[in-house]
């Protein structure tokens, strides 16, 4: 197949790309600067532009799409734009090109309210009870591109569920920074159990997603390793594998929800430079239980990760030369 991969400049990107290559596909991608994917051919552009999705989407068999404002603050203006009308601007581009597959890269955060998850399937995409203007977009995306399902255009959506892996900037970096300087902490006793996926089986996730579209389409699925750990532990293996301090001190779950509402509040009136230190979608995803049943994910996608949490642990500290 020719594909089209959208927002190949990021960490899953790359890797998704990097991952269709291998099984034979041709790669385009489409976003704002170089890839970097050896092999594939890169057309920059944004999914906010419409001549830019329809010169990437022309003569593609199937789009892969993971470009997304992905951020814990920002204008809700700016993740309407590029997760919501973005998505909509490919679905159109796909239908007028006789794009046969899509594969819509989504979230858990979803399906997510606040509550713990324990081991549930993919949940039903629900805008309104979505916390956050990412997830409330992503949500909204989700449920467009199920939509469009159709026996010309099969439609798959996929949730991989905190990915991590080396050259991590969003996840690991940011939590490796924090325990650096000191102020990281657990929320609560750090008990709670969470799902992650490593990096390579999230890629590959996504891949079998897009080989398995014609039989499984109009499905969403939830992507993981399948190991749940305390979110101490996780925490503790990506600090230990950077060579820096675990978590020391800890903070009531309740205290860090409401405070993470109050700088919410903050931000939304004088932003900063970077993420929020705090939000309450951030303390939620620390302090609640949120891990999956992966039975009907491997079934339908023929798929089980390669790559265990510990094997990618000693990979993690490898990349930082421990």
């Amino acid at each position: 197949m020719r594909v089209l991969v959208t927002g190949a400049s990021g960490l899953l990107g790359r890797a998704v790309a990097s991952s269709i290559l291998a099984a034979g596909h041709e790669v385009r991608t489409l976003q704002r600067s170089p890839s970097l994917v050896e092999g594939a051919t890169d057309m920059l552009g944004s999914v906010t532009d419409a001549t830019s999705v329809d010169r990437a989407t022309a003569g593609v068999d199937a789009i892969v799409h993971l470009a997304a404002k992905v951020s814990l603050a920002g204008d809700p203006a700016e993740f309407d734009a590029v997760n919501v009308g973005g998505t909509l601007r490919l679905l159109r581009a796909a239908a007028e090109h006789g794009v046969g597959r899509f594969v819509y890269v989504s979230s858990p955060s979803v399906a997510h309210s606040g509550s713990s998850i324990v081991g549930d399937d993919a949940e039903p995409a629900d805008p309104l009870r979505a916390h956050g203007d990412y997830a409330r977009t992503k949500a909204t995306a989700e449920l467009m591109a199920l939509a469009a399902d159709s026996e010309s255009l099969a439609v798959v959506a996929v949730r991989p569920h905190l990915v991590w892996g080396p050259g991590d900037t969003q996840l690991v970096a940011r939590i490796v920074e924090r325990a650096r300087q000191g102020r990281l902490p657990l929320l609560g006793k750090g008990a709670a159990l969470i799902d992650s996926t490593y990096i390579d089986n999230a890629a590959s996730g996504i891949a079998a997603a897009l080989e398995r579209a014609p039989q499984v389409h109009g499905n969403s699925y939830v992507i993981t390793n399948g190991e749940p750990r305390p979110v101490a532990e996780l925490l503790a293996g990506m600090c230990r594998a950077a060579g820096v301090p675990t978590p020391r001190w800890s903070v009531p779950a309740g205290v860090a929800r409401t405070a993470g509402s109050l700088i919410e509040a903050v931000w939304r009136v004088r932003p900063g430079v970077d993420e929020p230190p705090m939000t309450r979608f951030l303390a939620e995803q620390l302090s609640t239980a949120h891990w999956f049943d992966q039975r009907r994910t491997r079934a339908d996608l023929q798929w089980t990760p390669a790559v265990s949490l510990d094997e990618g642990f000693r990979r993690l500290a490898a990349s930082y030369g421990n």
